[in-house]
């Protein structure tokens, strides 16, 4: 028999060696049917394959029975350990409830990568659940995943879905419903919490051993700092950078996580763990994607300040092996790094690359964003619907003319939404005529790049749901995913 590439990786054992204070090893669970859903061929020649040379029943085998990985040293499955504030209440009762690290492997570029699983079954960490996952949010993951990737957010992925044939009992589905193993590829699974958790039981040491380990691994330029309060300080900007890059480009994604909780934070600022998410349709800060967020904690509008409130709570639970006057300058290069790509990445979305929106003054700036954001929120027109529809109009004598600026929409509007786009078009050709007049093509083309025809809104993951739960059709999904991966404008 053929060996199976995906379990003769090399594994290599970086977090199995911090040693069994950070997780308890586990068995995965046995399933009754094992059918490959979805398989992420893009992801395979990160590790070294081909997705010619990964058969179905190759990733069956690894990622939905479970079989031993042949690794050089052992290898075993882990889950977790980390508390977390969820909805801002802290919770010690936390971890790997539904799923392990199944194993990390070096890729071509270097990084270490972690193969975490998702519905294998109960661990010490279940508290009374049977740690499965439905069909129906594995199926939303794989959406989700591949849709922020192709609009260029920081994003884990998805490697594998597989069906595994049991009917399982939840209250947020109609039930029964159909039962999947997913298993999620991400640089790591090491979350706020973890750290959290080693605060809470007063392990300062447990702490600096991790943070050392996340530094070596995750951040290995930061080595070269002789001083270890300055490299922790170093390491402590790096994640506030990321954190805040991360919810700018969700916030101009125009995607809502819907729960920020401290044990869904990594300390790589990848975005993971896709439950109750949404795309907005309409631009609305108060916008709640998961029903059970009565207050709007975790609305749209709040995910920069939520983010930077779980960053806070991270410097708390550094307490005793980073100095708080060493974490300080993170917190305080959060806001202004939000800024900085947040305007970046919604002045490409009004056609304006990196080096034209320098043409443009700061005031400008904040002035033709803010107004933008008005006219979206007072006329209720689609948030992608906008600029999708900006860039099909396109024409090239928008400096010179500002009635052609979205003329078409503004003939079809009503008095009140066409008077408030007369208003802001007359601010967006000021701020065209500021560019030099042989950059309209690059408007153009910085239009099309940066604006998806193809939004991955809840109708369209019900409506291939319906049709898989209805008649096990899958093919209104592939095609789905084939359109999100490929979102743009021709």
């Amino acid at each position: 028999m053929d060996s199976n590439p995906l379990l003769t990786l090399p594994y290599e054992s970086a977090f199995a060696d911090l040693g069994v204070d950070y997780y308890d090893e586990v068995t995965p669970a046995s399933f009754p049917k094992h059918i490959l859903r979805f398989r992420n061929d893009a992801l395979l020649p990160k590790i070294g394959l081909s997705a010619e040379a990964v058969s179905d029943r190759n990733f069956i085998e690894a990622f939905g029975q479970f079989q031993s990985k042949q690794a050089d040293h052992y290898s075993p499955f882990l889950a977790l350990r980390y508390h977390g504030y969820q909805f801002h209440s802290y919770n010690p009762f936390l971890g790997d409830g539904r799923g392990f690290l199944h194993g990390q492997v070096r890729g071509d570029d270097g990084k270490l990568y972690d193969f975490g699983t998702k519905g294998s079954g109960p661990t010490p960490y279940s508290r009374g659940g049977d740690g499965k996952l439905t069909l129906k949010g594995g199926v939303r993951e794989v959406l989700a995943s591949e849709a922020l990737n192709s609009l260029g957010v920081n994003t884990s992925r998805t490697l594998s879905l597989i069906e595994t044939g049991e009917a399982l009992h939840r209250g947020d589905e109609p039930s029964p419903t159909r039962s999947s193993v997913m298993v999620r590829f991400s640089l790591s699974h090491i979350r706020f919490g973890t750290f959290e958790r080693l605060h809470y039981i007063k392990r300062p040491d447990l702490a600096k051993s991790l943070l050392d380990h996340v530094i070596e691994i995750y951040y290995p330029h930061l080595l070269s700092i002789e001083t270890e309060q300055e490299r922790y300080g170093q390491w402590f900007i790096e994640l506030s950078k990321r954190l805040a890059t991360l919810v700018a480009q969700w916030m101009t994604a125009g995607f809502c996580h819907a729960v920020l909780n401290t044990d869904n934070m990594s300390i790589t600022g990848e975005s993971f763990d896709y439950g109750p998410f949404a795309f907005i349709e309409e631009y609305d800060p108060r916008f709640t994607a998961a029903y059970f967020d009565y207050s709007g904690l975790y609305c749209y509008g709040n995910q920069p300040s939520a983010c930077y409130w779980n960053l806070e709570k991270l410097a708390v639970a550094l307490d005793g092996v980073v100095e708080a006057a060493v974490l300080e300058p993170g917190l305080a290069q959060y806001q202004p790094k939000y800024a900085e790509v947040y305007c970046d990445r919604f002045l490409k979305q009004l056609g304006f690359t990196t080096d034209a929106a320098r043409q443009l003054g700061s005031g400008e700036v904040r002035e033709l964003i803010s107004q933008t954001l008005t006219l979206l929120e007072r006329t209720h027109v689609g948030y992608h619907d906008f600029f999708s529809t900006l860039t099909q109009q396109f024409t090239f004598d928008w400096q010179t003319d500002s009635t052609h600026i979205l003329q078409t929409t503004l003939e079809r509007s009503d008095p009140q939404a066409a008077e408030q786009l007369s208003q802001w078009r007359s601010l967006y050709q000021h701020a065209l005529i500021r560019l030099p007049k042989d950059t309209m093509t690059s408007v153009q083309q910085c239009l099309k790049a940066a604006n998806p025809e193809i939004v991955l809104h809840r109708p369209k993951i019900e409506a291939v749901w319906e049709l898989i739960t209805e008649e096990d059709n899958w093919q209104p999904f592939y095609t789905l995913l084939e359109a999100i991966r490929n979102p743009m404008t021709a």
